[in-house]
């Protein structure tokens, strides 16, 4: 897992309108917390932020002015309609530190044509080094039949990272397909079939 190193100001104003005055410039108030230090605020730039949530559980770098901490997104918020960073939490990490994280889970492959996968599960927790969370983990469903269920404890994680999730919790399964209910106009049409086959008899 690679850092994104993001330059940080501290941040001395407060409240809903500093914070206002901080997004008009392009910019995003955040706090660093963790390891029983002091919550520091800081100031971020919006679009290294933004390009840098893009991936989950980034290791972020952060470096300025009395300011040298690697950390991890714990909170985003997001304004609803346009979708930019309006505040994020940062949980302060150490290099070798273990923490628990929730990763991707995602399937390759396609399962068997009479069956149908039911996904149940998109991430799954786990515990990895700090600056080696991996970016998900994938599930081969090739030719998976109906009735196969996939755990927790079923996934193959990368070397180091151990799972945290309940063993027995379901990820994936593969189910039968639902039975199309015929249309209101397949069930005329079979009818007037019918009509038919009786009036020729």
């Amino acid at each position: 897992m690679s850092e994104v190193r993001i330059a940080a100001e501290p941040r001395t104003t407060f409240g809903k309108g500093a914070a206002r005055k901080i997004r008009r410039d392009n910019k995003v108030p955040a706090v660093l917390y963790g390891h029983g230090t002091d919550t520091r605020h800081l100031t971020l730039p919006g679009h290294e932020v933004l390009l840098a949530l893009r991936t989950a559980n980034v290791l972020i770098h952060l470096k300025g002015d009395g300011v040298d901490e690697l950390a991890l997104p714990k909170g985003v918020q997001r304004d609803p309609i346009k979708g930019f960073v309006e505040h994020v939490d940062l949980l302060l990490v150490r290099r070798g530190e273990k923490v628990t994280v929730d990763i991707p889970v995602t399937t390759v492959g396609d399962v068997n044509s009479e069956g149908l996968l039911d996904q149940q599960l998109v991430s799954v927790s786990v515990e990895a080094e700090a600056t080696h969370i991996p970016s998900g983990v994938e599930v081969d469903v090739e030719g998976l039949v109906i009735g196969t269920v996939v755990t927790a404890a079923d996934l193959k994680l990368p070397k180091g990272t151990t799972l945290i999730a309940e063993p027995e919790t379901v990820i994936l399964q593969v189910i039968s397909k639902p039975v199309e209910e015929p249309t209101e106009a397949e069930g005329e049409e079979a009818e007037v079939a019918t009509v038919s086959d009786e009036a020729a008899e």
